[in-house]
């Protein structure tokens, strides 16, 4: 069911000449539906006479902008990150005027999925009605004393930093948002609010009738009402996979030629005990005979919860990662298709083999090949990490060259964004020669965007060499990294002299020698020779092993104490 919701706003100056008031909402545009919609409304205040663009330029920026955020990050994020860069350019413009030229209030809403997040600074205000129970969801950043009370204690734009309210709930058909700014709810009171939202009328005329009845009631301020009803639910999230996962069966095995939802299976492609991969070909609709990747749980995991909610969260991500040339893209069913009988995923196909399936074959990578390898790698990793999402698993199987000479990154089976399982952050995920060390320190870190520039810094040299920098790594085997790699140029000696030193940077052992971003990986491959750089330092002795002084001090006065014992006894009186 598409998302649906009836909205009215109404903002009038009242017996003011000038309305600081300024309120607005926004739908998504086709393609971004599942970032649900946003409504918000500031009250302007000021000395200096700027009220008035403080209100409309922090609203109008939220609905803008709000659009343009990763749909992998939570609408918290999401609004922390735009009211944060609002109130610093209005809190720099203020330190550079004064008196101040404009403050405002700010009370945001986002309607997603099946929940609701409300963002808020100063005094004006959020009500939920629900199950006709009016409930205020916000309060009011005022001084508390009766003569005090239209003092702010914060607002957009007064400090460098400005610290929001933020509260989430479920999200319900039937529930009435109401956004106000204390022209109204200043005068009128709860229970004629009640009275006005509970009237047989739409929104908008709902929204008129609260601010003219606040301007009868003597409102003496600009008055603004915004009133949002929930009419339908938006779909795709990552919580209703999460649900769908948990009712759709998990299919059988299949043999080649066996059929689902219009597909049949041409050939197996890989089973792990955990998923299970084929190719598959549409038999009918309009993509008829196109080819697509299948993957679903193995049936002996079709009662195990975790694992049904990291494939939807696979999902998700894939999904929501879809704008990008490097990642294999996800396929969505189309009008006229079957609905699903069982849940699997289905993403596109695409002819070429892995960087494994080469190395298997003994075929040499050249220089350049290699380069446009990392290079095209870390392109996609730099979108997935700006997105915050962790990939965990990068590795020469991981990694499609395409017949069109795409390199693409498979398998978010194991990824982090932020609302992975609890269960699937814990796991030491990946193959274990191509996990950063620090994983394997006690206590672990968790993965992060280094680990994965680590694993392509693994897979560039392996590709280079046919070895791996620190040899085959067991789980938990730290002691494989208590000294620096082998160079690349001694198995290669064909790799010049700035690509061993990108290679020896990438894999490093210390975490502060290697590289930090994506970003700057690629920048160094683009300048390849042009600018080369330092080879990393050796790691000393001490930062290896930390007890390597206490071991070459008890050397040292074993050594002197046996002289000692020698000059006693056999030296002559």
């Amino acid at each position: 069911m598409a998302f649906q919701i009836d909205t009215g706003f109404t903002s009038l100056a009242g017996t003011k000449a000038i309305n600081e008031d300024f309120c607005g909402a926004m739908l998504p545009d086709r393609g971004f539906e599942d970032m649900g919609a946003i409504a918000a409304v500031a009250d302007g205040v000021s000395s200096g006479g700027m009220g008035k663009e403080a209100a409309q330029t922090t609203v109008i920026s939220l609905l803008r902008d709000y659009f343009g955020t990763p749909k992998t990050w939570d609408a918290t994020v999401a609004l922390d990150r735009i009211i944060a860069a609002q109130n610093t350019w209005l809190a720099g413009i203020n330190q550079r005027r004064q008196p101040i030229m404009g403050l405002t209030t700010l009370t945001a809403l986002v309607l997603r999925g099946h929940s609701y997040t409300l963002a808020h600074v100063g005094d004006s205000r959020a009500y939920l009605l629900r199950g006709g129970v009016l409930t205020q969801l916000t309060a009011d950043h005022v001084v508390n004393h009766p003569d005090l009370k239209h003092q702010l204690l914060r607002a957009v734009g007064v400090e460098d930093r400005v610290v929001v309210d933020y509260v989430q709930g479920d999200l319900q058909v039937g529930d009435a948002f109401l956004l106000l700014t204390d022209g109204v709810h200043g005068t009128l009171k709860k229970r004629e609010l009640m009275a006005l939202l509970t009237e047989p009328w739409d929104s908008q005329t709902a929204a008129q009738a609260m601010v003219d009845k606040a301007l009868q009631a003597g409102s003496a301020d600009n008055v603004s009402a915004l009133i949002v009803r929930v009419l339908g639910l938006l779909d795709a999230t990552l919580e209703d996979d999460n649900r769908a996962s948990g009712t759709l069966p998990i299919p059988p095995l299949f043999k080649v030629g066996a059929q689902i939802d219009g597909l049949i299976v041409t050939a197996p492609i890989a089973d792990n005990g955990i998923n299970v991969l084929y190719q598959v070909r549409a038999n009918n609709g309009k993509d008829k005979g196109q080819l697509y990747a299948l993957k679903t749980l193995h049936p002996a995991r079709a009662h195990d919860k975790d694992e049904r909610a990291m494939l939807a969260h696979e999902s998700w991500l894939a999904r929501n990662t879809r704008q990008a040339e490097h990642l294999v893209r996800i396929h969505e069913p189309k009008d006229g298709q079957p609905e699903r009988s069982a849940f699997y995923l289905l993403y596109e196909w695409h002819s070429g083999e892995t960087l494994q399936q080469m190395l298997d074959k003994q075929q040499a990578f050249e220089v350049n090949q290699a380069v446009t390898v990392a290079m095209q790698t870390l392109k996609a990793l730099g979108l997935l990490h700006r997105q915050r999402v962790i990939h965990r698993d990068i590795k020469p199987a991981n990694l499609h060259l395409g017949e069109d000479g795409v390199l693409r990154v498979l398998d978010l089976g194991v990824a982090l964004s932020g609302k992975e399982p609890a269960s699937m952050r814990k796991l030491h995920a990946g193959t274990p020669s191509f996990i950063n060390p620090e994983q394997w320190a006690e206590p672990p870190e968790l993965a992060d965007a280094q680990s994965d520039l680590f694993a392509l810094g693994v897979t560039l040299y392996q590709i280079l060499t046919n070895k791996l920098p620190y040899g085959d790594v067991m789980p938990y085997q730290l002691g494989r990294y208590h000294q620096g790699p082998t160079k690349p140029s001694r198995h290669n000696p064909g790799i010049p002299m700035w690509l061993e030193h990108v290679v020896l940077k990438a894999v490093a052992r210390e975490k502060h020698q290697r590289f930090e971003t994506a970003e700057e990986f690629l920048l160094a491959l683009e300048r390849g020779a042009s600018r080369p750089l330092n080879a990393p330092q050796a790691t000393s002795l001490l930062a290896r092993d930390p007890t390597a002084a206490w071991k070459l001090g008890l050397g040292i006065s074993l050594l002197f104490n046996l002289m000692l014992v020698y000059w006693i006894l056999f030296l002559p009186k």
